[in-house]
């Protein structure tokens, strides 16, 4: 059964695993554009200790969403490093999203109809003020830790610099600006999902066929060549149905039953956006603001997020440290190498020397 709670100026909402907060109003992008009575979904992991020391927020990448123990085990749930019995765990479903916070699915409420394609363009600055949103409404004044990969620390190195109310910082695999690399791989993921007609219908499922084929695209930026020369080697005499073709047909349709294209769309115009500079006289002088302890991974291998992108970071940051990981997976070793980012993470938490 689902309560309601009554605020002012705000409600929120309660099931069994997954909270929805509803933030009644206007909520203004950095665009200019409007959307009205957004909705945050979020969960929680573990009891906030007495002082509120123990807050651990956990910024979700593309499309994952707000139960971190489902996408990142490992390093986070009951027996890992990140463990609701020592830490109050928070994660919200990012602006723009599908898993329960506001984004291209759900009803405009001034028009009556689906988003759609309508859904105006957002940036990673308005998925942090929809996170700071929650953050006020959860009584939280300070987060012990915020940790996050790819777009997860994207959206942590825009928060730490908004709001200082961070004592460590972990990001990998991300950058403090998008590249036009990135940029590159994510409009060819667009053009995929533009090219398929039904994306510009009125059907919630439109596009599927065309966000197939961009995440097929994705995935060559996820991992490495050598990943797909180990795992997909053919039969010498083989002249077709090669397994690497297989794999990809088989991932993107793995994701079109669990993700909604138009999400996939938006969310990576969000990333575009990226630049902690901009409006703050470049990269080198935003960075310098962020007064939290921070520990940077980047990943040998890494074609998306290049190890200079979190050179750069460290380099700017003035308490950071930074570390570099090997992984055959390349971006998805953020993902996969939880073990190894676990034995650098620990000592960070605990002040040692590493």
């Amino acid at each position: 059964m689902t309560t309601s709670f009554p605020f002012t100026q705000t409600s929120i909402q309660v099931s069994d695993s997954l909270h929805y907060y509803r933030h009644s109003g206007e909520f203004r992008l950095e665009s200019g554009e409007v959307l009205n009575d957004i909705q945050i979904a979020y969960q929680t992991f573990g009891e906030l200790n007495s002082d509120k020391s123990n807050v651990v927020w956990v910024c979700h990448a593309l499309t994952a969403n707000a139960d971190p123990t489902q996408w990142w085990p490992g390093l986070i749930g009951y027996n890992y490093l990140i463990n609701p019995e020592e830490h109050f765990i928070v994660c919200a479903n990012i602006l723009g999203a599908c898993s329960g916070t506001t984004g291209p699915r759900d009803f405009d409420p001034k028009t009556g109809e689906r988003y759609l394609s309508n859904f105006p363009n957002i940036t990673i600055r308005d998925q942090v003020k929809a996170h700071m949103l929650l953050r006020k409404h959860l009584e939280i004044e300070r987060i012990h830790l915020a940790m996050g990969g790819s777009t997860g620390g994207q959206q942590i190195l825009e928060w730490a610099i908004e709001e200082p109310i961070f004592d460590k910082l972990f990001v990998i695999a991300s950058s403090a600006q998008s590249s036009p690399w990135g940029k590159a791989i994510r409009a060819a993921q667009r053009m995929a999902i533009e090219a398929d007609q039904s994306f510009y219908s009125n059907s919630a499922n439109g596009g599927k066929k065309g966000m197939e084929a961009a995440r097929a695209m994705a995935l060559l930026s996820y991992r490495t060549p050598n990943t797909f020369n180990q795992s997909q080697k053919d039969d010498n005499e083989a002249l077709d149905n090669y397994k690497a073709e297989s794999y990809q047909r088989y991932q993107g349709l793995k994701l079109s039953h669990r993700f909604d294209a138009h999400s996939y769309y938006v969310l990576g115009k969000a990333m575009d956006t990226h630049n902690v500079g901009r409006g703050r006289g470049g990269v080198q002088k935003a960075l310098a603001t962020i007064e939290a302890e921070t520990l940077i991974i980047g990943i040998e291998g890494d074609i998306l997020f290049p190890l200079e992108d979190q050179q750069t970071i460290a380099e700017h940051l003035p308490n950071s440290t930074f570390k570099i990981i090997q992984s055959d997976y390349g971006h998805d070793g953020f993902l996969i190498e939880t073990q190894k980012i676990s034995e650098i993470l620990k000592p960070f938490l605990s002040n040692e020397s590493n």
